[in-house]
């Protein structure tokens, strides 16, 4: 297929396939389809609730945004961006990528390309997808079709690594697939791209690369617990420590987010199903996970010692997103220190200037407070430093506590004098 004759179908316009559609159609025209009607819509308006595309970009770009699937018939080339979460089990859920992949064989014709972009196990696309592929469209594959993997790398919020300037690992069922796919993606990606042996190469790369963040954050995050019994602050001993050319910059806190708190589960997923239990990796999991628990038992501890009544207590949570300054709500953890401080008895407010309320309320079953009441709050935990808290610092964050009250800082977003307790 001929650069000329290549035309494009991203299929899921979220946090990762819009930035990828719009980059794109910076050079040739695009189908950006989605099962979102409000979502198309809004895009259709110039408008992106993710952030990560301004109005002036998304007008600049050759993107045709639809929900409509008849659209995707002139498409000869369909890369899939769908979330791919875990269930309350913490076991793979696929359903929305075998649910565009069904949508793709409904329209595949011969020679067309289907690339997957959704953090998979290694195996996934080859035998969930491909079969769905041939199913629905009742052509064989790498005869009739062929089909890539190309991880993505998005960091939401993020406005310095965009799509253009992250290396893109590229991958293909046949050498002339694989060949294309890099192709394709070098069009785009300034900085080049990393064409991997094999499908499965390429999606065990995508999930190691977040369970070693994983294990990583979750070695911090027992040494800070550590730290915290043996009345050192964790901040001072890994300044300290990261004096040396080699220690990796890591710090404590929540683990949540659509890739670091998901990712390792669909590594482990694929290890147990060949007879393999991982101890690391399911460990430094189960830290993480535990951390909301942690940060509210400290916070009560920490109230019971200055004598500030918990049961009936009045709690304001500053942040709700996985992380700052994005209003991705995806796996947030900070819903596990809400849920915890709940169950304590205390009332808990939550306010994040980033979160969308009616998502937050989808989501979590959370009303978010517009406007914190000034005066009223027993204890004060920075959840998120978003950049609007930082910005007013720790007295404005102070006026809505009462007297006494504690201010609890948990990602080191204020200057440590001016916060009653820190992770």
């Amino acid at each position: 297929m001929s650069e000329d004759q290549t035309r494009i179908a991203v299929l899921g316009l979220g946090y990762v396939g819009l930035p990828l559609a719009v980059e794109f159609g910076k050079t040739r025209d695009v189908i950006g389809y989605d099962i979102n009607e409000q979502r198309v819509a809004a895009l259709r308006r110039g408008q992106d609730s993710t952030l990560e595309v301004s109005e002036e970009e998304l007008r600049a770009a050759s993107v045709q945004f639809t929900n409509e699937e008849s659209a995707l018939a002139d498409a000869n080339v369909y890369i899939v961006t769908t979330p791919t979460p875990v269930n309350e089990h913490k076991q793979p859920d696929l359903g929305a990528v075998l649910s565009a992949t069904r949508v793709i064989g409904r329209n595949l014709s011969p020679g067309d390309v289907v690339i997957f972009e959704s953090t998979v196990y290694p195996g996934a696309t080859e035998d969930k997808c491909v079969p769905v592929l041939e199913a629905e469209s009742g052509l064989s594959f790498n005869v009739d079709f062929t089909v890539g993997y190309s991880p993505e790398r998005i960091n939401p919020g993020d406005k310095e690594h965009r799509v253009s300037n992250i290396m893109k690992v590229t991958s293909g069922s046949t050498p002339e697939a694989a060949a294309f796919v890099d192709h394709l993606y070098r069009s785009i990606v300034t900085v080049g791209t990393h064409l991997a042996p094999s499908i499965k190469v390429a999606e065990a790369a995508k999930v190691i690369e977040n369970t070693q963040r994983d294990v990583n954050i979750a070695l911090i995050n027992e040494l800070a617990i550590l730290f915290n019994r043996l009345d050192i602050d964790t901040e001072d001993v890994l300044l300290a420590a990261g004096s040396k050319w080699n220690f990796l910059p890591f710090r404590p806190g929540l683990v949540g987010g659509h890739c670091i708190g998901v990712d390792p589960y669909y590594l482990t997923h694929k290890a147990q199903s060949v007879g393999y239990h991982p101890e690391i990796i399911l460990a430094g999991r189960r830290l993480n996970d535990s951390m909301g628990a942690y940060v509210a038992s400290q916070l009560v501890k920490r109230m019971t010692k200055d004598r500030i009544a918990v049961s009936g207590a009045r709690v304001l949570v500053l942040g709700l997103t996985f992380k700052e300054n994005t209003p991705d709500l995806r796996n947030s953890r900070v819903v596990d220190i809400i849920e915890e401080l709940r169950d304590y008895g205390t009332q808990v407010d939550v306010h994040d200037p980033w979160a969308d309320p009616a998502q937050a309320e989808v989501e979590y079953g959370l009303t978010l407070v517009d406007s914190p009441e000034a005066g009223v709050y027993d204890a004060i935990v920075l959840a998120v430093a978003h950049r609007q808290f930082r910005e007013a610092g720790a007295d404005a964050l102070r006026q809505y506590g009462r007297d006494p009250h504690i201010l609890y800082d948990l990602k080191h977003g204020l200057p440590r004098a001016e916060a009653d307790l820190r992770l």
